[in-house]
């Protein structure tokens, strides 16, 4: 009697726990197969032993940030800038020009149609005006200026208020410009 080539006497045996993988059904979590890696791993590394570690030391004076909030942590804007003027020496110049931009409201809307500040050097405001009437007004009003800015930004942040006159134009420029002292009685 001949047997068919896929008679069952044939077949290379499997082993059982394959037959029995196969007659389990599909779990689709793959929590078995995990299970199966990590006992497998657990049993590879039950013979090595580890060499416990070198800890690395910290240099001195470096900290890490702990529960509570410090410099370290990450800051608002505002308050990080402010603390950059400070520590830089800036906050006054910032201060003195916060205030001048607002420059009507310190010396009147008519005045400050006429001028304009320039500067602030070494406890100095320079303000440039229009004409040299509106500069000498500006002079007179000087004192009560100084008082004004310093109490808004401190005493000894303003101790003089320079005022110049309007800017004359160059005669020294151009193809017909005349060597020396130029025209005389043009501004008198």
């Amino acid at each position: 009697m001949t047997e068919s080539p896929n008679s069952p006497s044939e077949r290379p045996e499997e082993p059982a726990s394959e037959l029995a993988a196969a007659a389990e059904p599909h779990d689709p979590t793959g929590m078995d197969l995990a299970r199966q890696i990590a006992a497998q791993v657990g049993a590879a590394s039950k013979g090595v032993r580890r060499r416990p570690g070198k800890r690395k030391k910290r240099p001195e004076g470096v900290q890490s940030s702990g529960a509570h909030p410090d410099d370290r942590d990450p800051q608002l804007l505002g308050p990080a800038l402010k603390g950059l003027m400070r520590q830089q020496g800036w906050d006054t110049q910032v201060n003195v020009h916060l205030l001048l931009a607002n420059w009507p409201a310190l010396v009147g809307t008519v005045n400050a149609e006429h001028s304009r500040p320039e500067k602030y050097d070494d406890e100095v405001l320079t303000i440039r005006a229009e004409s040299t009437t509106w500069a000498t007004q500006l002079r007179l009003f000087a004192p009560q200026l100084v008082a004004r800015l310093n109490d808004e930004l401190g005493q000894g942040t303003v101790r003089r208020v320079q005022v110049l006159g309007p800017d004359a134009p160059s005669w020294k420029h151009g193809r017909r410009s005349v060597r020396g002292r130029g025209p005389r009685d043009t501004y008198g």
